[in-house]
This record gives structure tokens, sequence and C-alpha cells, in this order.
């Protein structure tokens, strides 16, 4: 029986998961990128908390900095693992789809805003107590859900609804009518 002929094939198999774990290993790591979204639901400065407890639970995805002012976020990640197959455009889509989910529908993403920041108009609108955190997010959505409102928050603490609008697309009008629409009492300025 003749086995010389085995012997290449032999040291072949044995040397493939070396010869593999090498290529890996010369591999340059993925680049990990730093992205600045919209955030939805972020209505008191109390909810960053919460925001950052989502973060715990989104695999590939890290919080770098929370910008209340503007409710922007800014996320480090490496979008082929943290979203593998999306394209570019579908990102920002399934990123919203995970932190909905894991918030309960609380916290969403968003693109930043086009609109240059100097252009932006902040309107503050007193209303009567809303006395608890559900009447803030009640009042915060009816807010934040308009055309033009680039940021939005509402505290039960000081009586009042605050929006960073795009003055081309809405005005003080129409947040005061959204907020009478969902029971809030607006106050006078």
């Amino acid at each position: 029986m003749r086995l010389p002929h085995l012997f290449p094939v032999a040291i072949l198999a044995l040397a493939a998961p070396l010869l593999c774990r090498s290529a890996a290993a010369d591999d340059p790591p993925a680049r990990t990128d730093r992205f600045t979204y919209r955030v939805t639901g972020l209505f008191s400065p109390e909810r960053e908390k919460d925001l950052r407890a989502a973060f715990a639970e989104l695999p590939g995805l890290s919080l770098v900095a929370i910008d209340f002012e503007f409710a922007e976020i800014t996320v480090a990640f490496v979008p082929a693992k943290a979203f593998p197959g999306a394209k570019p455009q579908q990102v920002v889509e399934q990123f919203d789809q995970k932190l909905r989910s894991v918030t309960h529908h609380t916290f969403g993403v968003k693109p930043r805003s086009t609109v240059p920041r100097e252009k932006l108009e902040r309107v503050v609108i007193p209303t009567a107590v809303l006395d608890c955190k559900a009447c803030c997010l009640a009042a915060y959505e009816a807010v934040a859900a308009l055309d033009g409102v680039v940021q939005a928050t509402a505290s039960f603490k000081e009586g009042r609804v605050t929006a960073l609008i795009d003055p081309t697309k809405t005005d003080r009008a129409k947040l005061e009518e959204a907020l009478r629409k969902k029971g809030v009492q607006v106050g006078k300025p």
C-alpha cells in the first residue's frame, strides 16, 4: 500500500486553519465611525439617563455625546457590523427601529436638521401645570410631531413647552393649536 501521495494533502489540511487565522490577523480592524442624528423623545434632561440605559441594550452602538439643546446624539459604530447589509440610506431607518424597539417606542432617531442653527427660532409657551411625565410626554409629542419643529421640551416643574423651530415651516400659533388639541392649557407669553 502506497500512501506518500496523501502526505501533501494532509499537510494542507492541517495548515489551512493556521493560514486562515494568519490572513484574518493581517486584515485591518473594521473602522468605527461617528455619526450625529436627531433624537426624538428627549423632552427633558431627566430622559438622558433613560437614553443612556437604552444604549446599553444596543450591541455595537456606543453613545458618545448628547446635545440636549438641539436634540442630537453622536453615536459610534461600525456600519457593516451594526447594520449588516444595509445601504447607507437605510442605516437611519434601521437604527430608529432598533432604538424604538428597546425603548418601547419612547425614543427614536432621524437625520440631522439641514436648517442652519442660526436660522432656528426658540419659542417658549407657558402652560398650566403639567403634573407628571406622561403629561409632559403628551405635550412634547403634540409639538414635536409638527413639521418644522427641530427640537421640543416640556417641563412639568417649570410649566412650559419649548420648541426650536424652522420659522419658514411653523410658528407659535401652530404650536399652541397643537397643544390645545391635546388638552394642554396654554398661558399668555
